[in-house]
């Protein structure tokens, strides 16, 4: 929900992360009881306590707190809140940070470690260094490094000096990001690439969602991902990764991915069209859409999914608008699937309210209010000015071989538009307006 309302709604971000900050003293007490510094913020919770009792999926997955933490640094270059950062942001950044730096350690070879923590993805826990956990938290370190400078006020309240300072930038820039060399992907952990890869051809439509028929430990040790998790990595800290290895991580782990969890088609709408795949992207988004109009997993009555409809914007926005927030900086690489003519989207950001509007050929940047704004589109860089709409062309993208997912888990194809047709046109056959579509799929 955060991205959403961070750069359409600033002061709604604001106050759901001064709700964070008001549990603050529950967080560092949760950190105490697992004998860490800092403060670890629940995985489950309703008024600041831990819901859940011990469980691997849950009570280590520390990444939380870095998720708050990247909600933070991101308000904080949007709305240019300070406020906010001396009266709570600096503090959240300040806990969270100490959390890593005494949940991790340094090796023989001086590399910053987090071992025995679980990702995003649910299905593999207590692994060692979850590239998304690691990468947040180094985030997190240079964020909290950096409000103690700029706000050294609060960073005296909390009792930061200098050397706790070093440390955390020390922690960053040796953090350890695990690479296979042997397949040129990321393993999603450390060894995950060596694991058996579940054995998908042998699991029945009917088994799905696996936690409900498979124990967790057979899951825990296999190749399978509940949720978008080293895609995930790729989506927010893009920064760290270099095109060819996005498209290699994305394709690898899209053979793997069961999306049995609704948070998942979103960010991997978002991947897909950064790397090319137009129309898997655009099945996608659909998904995220229709999780609660088309009920598709089954659930909807006991709640709607908002974080699959908060996905749905950050699909179209990230995805589709190639919006991206890194160190601070708002940049676009916009491209429409063949089924979209036309989209448009507002953004708020440091002040300036910026209006996109993208077609099939060209993009057009309008400033509607505030000073002007430099960011990039398609990695060159432009100023928006209140003066003048800026209208650029957009490139084509790469061409890729669409990637697999397991069988009976790819998502449901999306029928082209509809559009009128002179009454005396030939009609064409239904099986060639709609192909087929996998069983168990929704129309």
């Amino acid at each position: 929900m955060l991205p959403v309302l961070t750069y359409t709604s600033p002061p709604a971000a604001g106050d759901a992360l001064r709700w964070r900050h008001s549990i603050i003293d529950l967080a560092r007490e949760r950190a105490r009881q697992l004998t860490f510094q800092g403060a670890a913020f629940p995985w489950r919770t309703i008024r600041g306590h831990e819901c859940s009792a011990y469980w691997p999926a849950g009570t280590g997955a520390f990444h939380v707190n870095a998720d708050i933490a990247d909600a933070v640094a991101r308000y904080d270059a949007a709305s240019e809140d300070d406020d906010f950062m001396r009266e709570a942001g600096t503090e959240l950044l300040v806990e969270t940070a100490r959390l890593w730096r005494s949940l991790g350690h340094h090796d023989t070879e001086g590399l910053f470690r987090i071992d025995g923590v679980t990702g995003p993805d649910e299905y593999s826990a207590i692994a060692d260094n979850n590239v998304y956990t690691n990468l947040m938290a180094q985030r997190n370190l240079r964020a909290a490094a950096e409000a103690a400078e700029r706000f050294p006020d609060a960073a005296a309240r909390l009792g930061v000096d200098h050397e706790e300072t070093a440390g955390w930038r020390d922690a960053a820039k040796t953090i350890f990001v695990p690479y296979d060399e042997r397949l040129r992907v990321h393993p999603q952990s450390e060894g995950f690439t060596n694991h058996q890869v579940w054995d998908f051809a042998k699991t029945p439509e009917e088994n799905y969602p696996l936690l409900l028929h498979y124990p967790y430990f057979d899951l825990y040790r296999k190749q399978v991902v509940k949720q978008a998790d080293l895609v995930l990595a790729m989506h927010l800290r893009g920064d760290f990764f270099k095109d060819d290895d996005k498209a290699r991580n994305f394709a690898y782990y899209e053979a793997l991915t069961v999306r049995d969890s609704s948070l998942s088609a979103c960010t991997q709408a978002v991947l897909a069209a950064e790397v090319g795949h137009l129309e898997l992207a655009y099945d996608y988004f659909a998904e995220a859409a229709l999780m609660d109009l088309d009920d598709l997993e089954h659930n909807t009555a006991d709640g709607v999914h908002i974080a699959s409809l908060a996905g749905t914007w950050i699909a179209a926005v990230a995805g589709f608008g190639g919006m991206r927030d890194h160190n601070g900086r708002l940049t676009f690489a916009p491209r429409l699937p063949p089924a979209l003519s036309r989209m448009a989207f507002g953004v708020d950001f440091k002040g300036r309210w910026l209006r996109v509007e993208v077609t099939q050929e060209q993009a057009r940047y309008r400033l509607q209010s505030g000073d002007p704004l430099e960011t990039a589109h398609h990695g060159t860089p432009i100023t928006v000015a209140g003066d003048a709409d800026t209208v650029l062309p957009i490139p084509e993208a790469p061409g890729r071989h669409r990637p697999t997912q397991p069988r009976g888990r790819q998502p449901a194809r999306r029928r082209p538009p509809l559009r009128w047709v002179a009454p005396d046109t030939p009609v064409p056959s239904v099986s060639s307006v709609n192909p087929p579509r996998p069983e168990g799929t929704k129309t």
